[in-house]
């Protein structure tokens, strides 16, 4: 009887520290879910989205306004077209602006809204038209170089010029 009790009190202790696991994941990775009732759908295209991720948050003012529910790449046009969910609560003018931002030096992708002062609003299914795509670390790291080794050449060829 007392090795029941003992294997019953561990047993709940394991099962209450895997919930606690649990509730401490889906607070750390934000994952806050807009119900499909409030929200409307506007689409953004980027040429470049860097990391950017389905679920990404969607942020304006530095409030999550809503998340990313679709990535794809346009056949013809070659650019990303990503589909954002808002919420309804926010209603962003037609000449708002996305961008693709980063959280801290290496941190996750998002995509900041900058409203605009138009006074007609987005409708559902519409299309922001003022993008601006994420940096890549990597590519500003090799213009960096380039310039730096382009600049070296020019002094060389003037130094052997004179």
């Amino acid at each position: 009887m007392q090795r029941r009790m003992i294997d019953l009190w561990v047993g709940l202790f394991a099962l209450a520290g895997a919930a606690a696991l649990l509730f401490l994941a889906l607070k750390v990775s934000n994952d806050s879910v807009l119900p499909a009732s409030s929200t409307y759908e506007v689409t953004a295209e980027f040429e470049n989205i860097g990391g950017l991720k389905p679920r990404a948050p969607v942020k304006s003012a530095g409030v999550v306004v809503g998340r990313v529910t679709q990535i794809e790449l346009d056949p013809k046009l070659y650019v990303a077209r990503v589909t954002l969910a808002l919420d309804s609560r926010y209603r962003f003018s037609r000449d708002s602006s996305a961008q693709i931002l980063t959280s801290g030096l290496l941190g996750e992708q998002y995509i900041g809204l900058e409203p605009g002062a138009d006074d007609k609003e987005l409708d559902a299914g519409g299309r922001i038209a003022i993008t601006s795509s994420a940096i890549v670390l990597e590519q500003l790291i090799s213009r960096f170089l380039f310039s730096k080794a382009e600049t070296a050449g020019e002094q060389t060829n003037t130094e052997q010029s004179q």
